[in-house]
């Protein structure tokens, strides 16, 4: 949600162009009764993903200033000075998208853009913006922090993606090999602590198991697999099974306890594809097909990377959306 705040009635004719335009919620001291800014601010926080101030930085600054959290969560901040000549972008201009919305709301009061981002003005793309762009996972944002400064300062960044998905960008130097200073999208481990990961969301699971398999034995068993085969646990986007385990809690829990998707088929799905895995009798018995971590991986349109293993009544494949 949007939350545009104005504290003079100046800067509300300016918060309606901006409300009219984007929606969201509008916080104008001349309309709301005893007015208070820090709870106005605080409810912004809560609700909110963007907050527009139409006043001065100074009151905008003293008024977000407690609120403050991690440029990972903040929401995006903006101000409009009540003269309508600046819109400046104030805080989370990457991860939180304020450039982008300062330069939406300035093309709208066509006034005059204010970004200080150093990579924005050099036109070269620090590591929260690609991550952003791409839905990838900042390792590290103090590592990010460090990248976005080597290449404002000219130095040599390295990158690499294993998918070769995403164009080498400018003030980048594409490697095929791992190096130091180094951004790397991926979905494996790091043990290189001069590289920064942006970690793309592609691999699925697909698991079958016994009635009432423990939640605790399921997550472990995933977790020491990835491990093994040195991919990042942050990389599972989707769990998937067949749809008569679609309330077997082991399975449900993995949706909070790995942040996925979960995608359940039915067996005529899984008969079109079963035949070309390694079957069981007894499975198919059970539940009228013959394989089942394997088929939910195909038709996902996932790669096979791992191919099924067994533990204690749990069945595990690994594959990857290419």
């Amino acid at each position: 949600m949007l939350a545009v705040i104005s504290v003079t009635e100046l800067g509300d004719e300016i918060g309606k162009k901006i409300n009219n335009e984007f929606g969201g919620k509008a916080y104008y001291k001349s309309k709301i009764n005893n007015f208070n800014l820090d709870k106005v601010v605080n409810e912004a926080f809560k609700e909110g993903d963007s907050i527009i101030f139409i006043s001065s930085t100074g009151i905008a600054v003293r008024a977000i200033s407690k609120y403050l959290k991690s440029k990972d969560v903040d929401p995006a901040v903006v101000v409009v000075d009540v003269c309508n000549k600046f819109t400046i972008s104030l805080v989370s201009g990457h991860l939180g998208g304020a450039n982008e919305l300062t330069l939406k709301v300035s093309k709208l009061l066509n006034n005059t853009t204010v970004i200080t981002t150093a990579t924005d003005n050099l036109n070269k793309k620090a590591p929260d913006i690609i991550a952003k762009e791409n839905n990838l996972i900042i390792e590290r944002l103090d590592k990010a922090k460090d990248i976005a400064a080597r290449l404002v300062n000219g130095k040599s960044i390295y990158f690499k993606d294993d998918l070769n998905k995403i164009k080498c960008p400018k003030g980048y130097i594409k490697s095929d090999e791992i190096k130091e200073n180094m951004l790397w999208i991926t979905d494996r481990l790091n043990s290189h602590k001069d590289v920064l990961r942006l970690i793309r969301k592609d691999i699925v699971l697909g698991i079958g198991c016994r009635k009432d398999t423990s939640s605790e034995k399921m997550l472990r068993f995933i977790e020491k697999t990835l491990n093994d085969n040195e991919i990042d646990i942050r990389s599972v986007k989707t769990v998937s099974s067949i749809n008569i385990k679609s309330e077997e809690k082991a399975i449900l829990d993995l949706k909070d306890k790995l942040n996925v998707d979960l995608k359940f088929f039915t067996k005529e799905e899984i008969r079109k594809v079963h035949n070309k895995y390694e079957g069981s009798d007894f499975v198919e018995k059970n539940v009228g097909v013959r394989a089942v971590s394997e088929p939910v991986v195909e038709l996902l349109g996932a790669e096979i990377i791992i191919d099924k293993i067994k533990f204690e009544g749990i069945t595990l494949t690994i594959g990857r959306v290419i």
